[in-house]
């Protein structure tokens, strides 16, 4: 009886030792915020000890989450030590009652399982910034530089103004101006921890300064970014040259040809005479031109983009990589896009256009 007794205690013993030494994998959280705000975008770290060499990869699944956009779920793991990895996931709540996933990592040589580890979700505190002042601008980030800005005459009561910025661990695509009818983003890039903007907004002529705020996560703090409005002596000839719709009159032509077509149709089914079916099928072809949906192409890498169609136009941004766009118009060389994935605006050359 003692000898069956001290063999199921060594039994025991022996596979609790085992199972100690499977677990080859364990999480942690290295870095998470005590406090989040709306739109911010916030890092979580999370670490993983492995004690093992022998896998070949790590892969993260994320589940059970609410109100909380995850911006870089596919964010390779970083080597940091013999046995430490780390992955910094960027995150943006969407609404105060928000939890973030649970984060399930696996461990695996090749297509094997080796041992499966999970950090479970948490609620943050919560926070609405901004609300009172006129001035914010949406905008939340430890840093931000007003790299160039640049303002020309829009037309006689207006000037329009480009500002470029890079912003430290920000929302720079949540970026808006209060009081401010017509404004757009330009361009968007991510450089890692930091974010360039190219913005795009029409003021009264007489206007000298803007100045807009942004909040600081670090400082908790509002702080302010003005912009000169120093009016330069290029004139933006007309608005339609910024404006990604089609202007005023290329709708009326749209929406005029289609009525043409129309009576003529009528008059056609009424009078029956042959000049009417002539002008109906002449109006017919019109319309099916002017309604024609824009052709769609690819604009070459490293390609400048313009604000205007003239020689001396203020460059925007310049294009790393191709890019499918939509074709607006055409003028003095230069052809108007609109980017087909990121929505950029903006005249390019005709070299610099090409079909896919």
């Amino acid at each position: 009886m003692k000898k069956t007794f001290l063999l199921i205690i060594l039994l025991n013993i022996f596979l609790s030792i085992n199972l100690f030494a499977a677990k080859n994998l364990y999480l942690s959280y290295k870095k998470i915020p005590d406090n989040v705000y709306k739109n911010q975008k916030f890092e979580v770290v999370v670490k993983a000890l492995i004690t093992t060499e022998d896998f070949t990869s790590l892969n993260s699944k994320f589940s059970n989450s609410s109100n909380v956009n995850l911006i870089n779920p596919n964010e390779p793991w970083k080597k940091i030590a013999n046995d430490t990895y780390e992955n910094s996931y960027y995150f943006k709540a969407t609404n105060a009652n928000f939890k973030l996933p649970d984060i399930s990592v696996s461990l695996l040589s090749g297509s094997n399982v080796i041992d499966v580890s999970q950090l479970d979700g948490t609620s943050l505190r919560y926070s609405d910034v901004g609300k009172g002042d006129d001035r914010f601008s949406n905008l939340i980030a430890e840093k931000v530089v007003l790299k160039a800005y640049k303002t020309k005459q829009y037309n006689n009561k207006e000037a329009l103004t480009i500002i470029d910025i890079d912003a430290l661990n920000s929302n720079v695509e949540n970026f808006k101006l209060k009081n401010i009818d017509e404004q757009g983003i330009s361009a968007v890039k991510d450089m890692g921890g930091t974010q360039n903007l190219v913005y795009y907004f029409v003021t009264p002529i007489y206007q000298k300064n803007l100045i807009f705020t942004y909040f600081n996560p670090v400082t908790k703090s509002l702080k302010d970014v003005k912009v000169p409005l120093i009016l330069q002596n290029e004139l933006v000839s007309t608005q339609t040259d910024l404006n990604p719709e089609d202007s005023t009159f290329e709708r009326y032509k749209k929406v005029a040809s289609v009525i043409v077509f129309g009576i003529f149709l009528i008059l056609v089914i009424w009078k029956r005479k042959k000049i009417f079916i002539f002008l109906t099928a002449l109006f017919f072809i019109i319309a099916v031109f002017y309604n024609m949906p824009n052709s769609v192409g690819i604009v070459k890498q490293d390609s400048s983009v313009y604000i205007l169609p003239t020689k001396n136009s203020t460059i925007f941004f310049k294009v790393e990589k191709e890019e499918k766009v939509e074709v607006l118009q055409k003028k003095n060389g230069f052809i108007k896009v609109i980017g087909v994935d990121n929505g950029f605006i903006g005249w390019i050359k005709e070299e610099s256009f090409g079909t896919n």
